[in-house]
C-alpha cells in the first residue's frame, strides 16, 4: 500500500484536532481565533481532511488553511480534487440523496478552486504521525485501508482494531463520518474530533472540534463546541448552485438525511451531543 506518512515528531502543550472543513470560511476563521486565544501553535493544528465540502467558499477556504500554516491529511475530497475526478468519492450510495447533493457541491467546488489551492493540496500527506505524552498517534481519515470508510462509535471494536495494528498506534484520530465521539478499548483509544464545516445532526448549528493537553505527562482530551457566523454562511450558500438542504442544515443543525448513520447514530438525530 503507497501511502505518503508525515511523521512530524513529538508535540507537546495542548493540540488542537478537527476535521471537514467543507468550505466553511466562517468556520475556519472562528477556530483560528480559537488557537490563538489558547496560544495554539500552527504546527499543533491538525485536521483530518475535507478541508473542500460542501459550502460556498472552497476557495477562501484552502487559502486561508495555507496562510494558517495548519497541518493536514488528505481527505477523500482532496484525492478526489487533484486527481480531477468527476465525483467527491464520498462512498455514497449510488441514487441516495447525499450522491445527488454531491453533484452540485462537488462541480461547484471544483469550479472555483485555483492552480494554487490545488498545488496546495497535492502537499497533504495520506497520514500525520506523532508522539504524544508518551503514546504513538495516528491521524487518518477513514480508516487506515479505505480513506472514504464511515467509521462511527457504533462500529464494532475489532474494526477499529484493524487500523491500531496496522499503524501499531496508541491513539487513532479520525475524520469523515462527520459526528465527534470516543471509543477506548484495551488502553487504545479512538477519538474523531467531530467537523466544523456542518453541524453534528444534534438539533445545534454550533460545530465540533478537539483538544489534546499534555498536563502531568498524561494524554487527555476534551471535545468541544465552536461557535462562529452561521448565518452569513447559510446565506452565501443560498446561491442558487448549493443544495438548499445543506444551507439549511447549517441552521437548523438537523441533517437532511441519516443514509449513512447506523441505526445508533440515527436514532440519535436531534438529541444533542454528550461527549
Amino acid at each position: 500500500m503507497n501511502k505518503k506518512i508525515n511523521n512530524i515528531g513529538t508535540l507537546k502543550g495542548k493540540v488542537l484536532l478537527f476535521g471537514g472543513v467543507y468550505s466553511n470560511l466562517q468556520a475556519l476563521e472562528a477556530l483560528k481565533a480559537i488557537a490563538e486565544k489558547e496560544s495554539i501553535p500552527a504546527e499543533n493544528c491538525i485536521c483530518t481532511g475535507d478541508i473542500v465540502g460542501y459550502c460556498a467558499q472552497p476557495e477562501e477556504t484552502v487559502q486561508l488553511f495555507k496562510l494558517w500554516k495548519a497541518k493536514s491529511i488528505l481527505g477523500n475530497v482532496e484525492i478526489q480534487l487533484i486527481d480531477n475526478a468527476e465525483d467527491c468519492g464520498c462512498d455514497f450510495t449510488e441514487g441516495s440523496r447525499c450522491d445527488g447533493f454531491s453533484k452540485l457541491w462537488y462541480p461547484y467546488a471544483q469550479s472555483l478552486l485555483s492552480k494554487s489551492s490545488i498545488n496546495h493540496l497535492e502537499t497533504l500527506p495520506d497520514h500525520i504521525v506523532f508522539e504524544y505524552a508518551g503514546k504513538k498517534v495516528t491521524v487518518i481519515h477513514g480508516d487506515y485501508f479505505n480513506v472514504s470508510e464511515f467509521i462511527f462509535k457504533s462500529t464494532n471494536w475489532q474494526k477499529k482494531e484493524e487500523t491500531f495494528n496496522a499503524t501499531q498506534s496508541d491513539v487513532i484520530v479520525a475524520g469523515h463520518c462527520g459526528l465527534p465521539f470516543y471509543h477506548q478499548k484495551n488502553n487504545k483509544l479512538w477519538l474523531n474530533p467531530g467537523v466544523i464545516g456542518m453541524p453534528a445532526n444534534d438539533g445545534s448549528p454550533q460545530v465540533w472540534y478537539a483538544i489534546l493537553d499534555d498536563t502531568n505527562e498524561d494524554l487527555k482530551f476534551k471535545h468541544h463546541n465552536l461557535d462562529y457566523n452561521y448565518k452569513l454562511t447559510n446565506k452565501l450558500m443560498q446561491n442558487g448552485l448549493l443544495p438548499e438542504e445543506y444551507a439549511r442544515t447549517i441552521v437548523t443543525g438537523i441533517w437532511d438525511n441519516t443514509e449513512i448513520l447506523p441505526a445508533v447514530e440515527s436514532g440519535l438525530q436531534g438529541f444533542g451531543i454528550t461527549l
